[in-house]
């Protein structure tokens, strides 16, 4: 049996980026989601990592243990407040988030 990864690309408001984001599982390609768009990805039991991407912007590496038969909720934007929207230019990896919900 296997696990599945559920993810949201959602956002209340205005999104700057609003693109398509490249979903990567344990540090391989694993699909697109596009806005408003909601994807399962089957992932076997264990311990994974997860990040989105879109161009050289990207969203922090997030952990998650999956168990047989479980679902794994994680939401995904570009939506950011002022201070971290700015830094993000410096570093890329603050210009997308990632939170499990």
């Amino acid at each position: 049996m296997s696990a599945t990864l559920k993810l949201t690309h959602k956002t209340i408001g205005v999104e700057v980026r609003r693109g398509t984001y490249d979903v990567v599982v344990d540090g391989k390609p694993a699909g697109r989601v596009h806005l408003n768009e909601t994807i399962d990805i089957p992932v076997e039991p264990g311990h994974h990592t997860l990040q989105v991407r879109n161009g050289r912007n990207s969203s922090r590496t997030r952990t998650f243990d999956a168990t047989d038969g479980e679902v794994t909720s994680f939401r995904c934007g570009g939506k950011n407040i002022l201070p971290i929207f700015l830094l993000s230019f410096v570093v890329p990896s603050l210009a997308l988030s990632l939170h499990r919900v």
